[in-house]
């Protein structure tokens, strides 16, 4: 797959919550980094620790909170043929009520061989989770010595 193949299935991805598949389109060894959230977690560096982080693998059962799919996609090549940027919204409706939202997006990724090897995920982390009702995951003071990225 191309860059911006890889980036499509990507994005198209989660919004589908097909979280099972999203692994399989990193590398081995990669490097993940979201350096916008709140805790600033630490990169993730392999495949294992992207199915830990998408939940295990398993595909998300329908999210009786919000429904949203990619929007406004625009991808923009580099001087490297490996290196895209994505740039996209999340747009969607909170379930139960006419709220609606709009989370802008930039990942900048790095595919080799048809495998994400790095990426720079730049996401509204506490819009989106406002929007899935779950500002609270990552409004916690972060732990001492949480990995900055």
């Amino acid at each position: 797959m191309t860059p911006e193949e890889v980036f499509r299935k990507l994005v198209n991805g989660v919004a589908a919550g097909q979280y099972a598949e999203l692994p399989d389109l990193y590398a081995e060894q990669t490097d993940v980094r979201h350096p916008m959230h709140p805790e600033r977690p630490a990169p993730l560096r392999s495949r294992d620790e992207l199915r830990a982080h998408f939940g295990g693998g398993a595909d998300a059962p329908e999210d009786p909170v919000v429904r949203f799919e990619a929007v406004d996609v625009l991808v923009h090549r580099t001087e490297d043929p490996e290196v895209i940027v994505g740039e996209f919204a999340y747009a969607g409706s909170v379930a139960g009520s006419d709220e609606k939202f709009h989370v802008p997006c930039v990942f900048v990724l790095r595919v080799r061989d048809g495998e994400i090897v790095e990426s720079r995920d730049y996401v509204d982390h506490a819009a989106m989770a406002k929007a899935r009702a779950r500002i609270g995951e990552i409004t916690a003071e972060p732990a001492p010595g949480a990995g900055a990225s």
